[in-house]
């Protein structure tokens, strides 16, 4: 894996990790505990991938950092499972990454992401409002832009259009947020992850398959003719976002937010800030594995955007973060690491 630094090394609190066992979730965890810090970890462990992946997360974690990593394996979506088992533990800040993801996956198994992205951010915002914490960082999603064919992507954007329900339910978990940091006053901030990829990615997502079929000589299946263009960004740029985040809670101040707020609550774009077409991509899988792939060219599929780019103006600005890991270094990266986790 790649690595960059963490930043400053804050004191020894507890912050809990919604998603531990996720790819994203496990990065960001790490990333704490390596600074120092003490993590909670939650997770349902689903059969959405594998489970395998989720509990090798795990197992990194602990075989990494031992005591200061704790984890439970709960249902975020069920309130009265996650306040027992966090009965006697302080959290002092969350950060929740725990979601069903997937746009593809919605069309077919809505109720899923009403019980975790819906009901499951709620249960969150509420346990943030009980324990008093000192601030909640949650994951949003690119796919709140729908169809919106400005580019780049800004956060002040409208995103009255979601193209899926994945979207529809990214955009109603920011407009809970504003309303808990509106009544209650809760320190908020809410990143909208442009397309994440890198070591212990998730195996759902294009890189993932690419990779895998191309090293076992099977076709992959392009959607978009090829010409989708994403703006993918690699994992270690995404912690260090997340990391800048949860280091600088919005102020309770009056002021403007990105997002548009005035309540202490502020909505950022991560991505790289490039906009990469998806055979571009391809092209440094195949290089990278060392043979061609069989491409099969396929139509759009239902609920995916032609194309995502992310303005990181605001964040850039305010948090002082700027992506490093261009996908010539990244996507390599990946596959070498790939390779290593299989064992071809």
């Amino acid at each position: 894996m790649i690595t960059q630094g963490a930043g400053t090394t804050r004191g020894a609190g507890t912050t809990l990790v919604t998603g531990a066992a996720g790819f994203i979730g496990m990065a960001v965890a790490d990333a704490l505990l390596a600074r120092g810090e003490h993590v909670v970890g939650v997770d349902v462990l689903n059969d959405y991938y594998d489970p395998r992946l989720k509990h090798d997360r795990l197992a990194h974690l602990a075989g990494r950092h031992g005591g200061r990593f704790t984890f439970h394996r709960v249902d975020f979506g069920d309130m009265l499972a996650l306040e027992t088992a966090l009965a006697d533990i302080a959290i002092e800040r969350i950060i929740h990454l725990g979601a069903q993801a997937g746009v593809r996956y919605s069309l077919e198994h809505p109720h899923a992401y009403v019980h975790a992205n819906l009901t499951g951010h709620l249960n969150l915002l509420e346990l943030a409002r009980r324990r008093q914490v000192r601030h909640l960082v949650y994951a949003s999603s690119s796919s709140v832009y729908g169809g919106n064919d400005t580019l780049p992507f800004r956060v002040e954007d409208r995103c009255d259009h979601p193209v899926s329900l994945y979207a529809a339910t990214k955009r109603a978990d920011e407009l809970m947020s504003e309303t808990y940091a509106h009544l209650y006053r809760l320190p908020q901030t809410g990143l909208r992850l442009f397309t994440v990829y890198g070591p212990w990615g998730r195996p759902d997502m294009a890189m993932w398959l690419f990779t895998d079929a191309i090293l076992a000589g099977r076709a992959i299946k392009v959607f978009g003719d090829g010409q989708m263009q994403r703006d993918f960004t690699y994992i270690d740029d995404i912690v260090a976002g997340v990391i800048a985040a949860h280091d600088h809670p919005p102020g309770d101040d009056g002021a403007l937010k990105p997002g548009g707020s005035r309540s202490p609550h502020a909505l950022y774009n991560i991505g790289n800030n490039r906009a990469e077409e998806l055979g571009r991509m391809i092209d440094l899988i195949e290089a990278a594995c060392g043979r061609r792939a069989i491409r099969e060219l396929q139509p759009m599929q239902p609920g995916d955007v032609r194309a995502t780019y992310a303005d990181i103006s605001a964040i850039q600005r305010d948090l002082g973060f700027t992506p490093t890991i261009p996908i010539e270094r990244g996507v390599p990266a990946f596959v070498a690491w790939f390779r290593q986790y299989h064992g071809v």
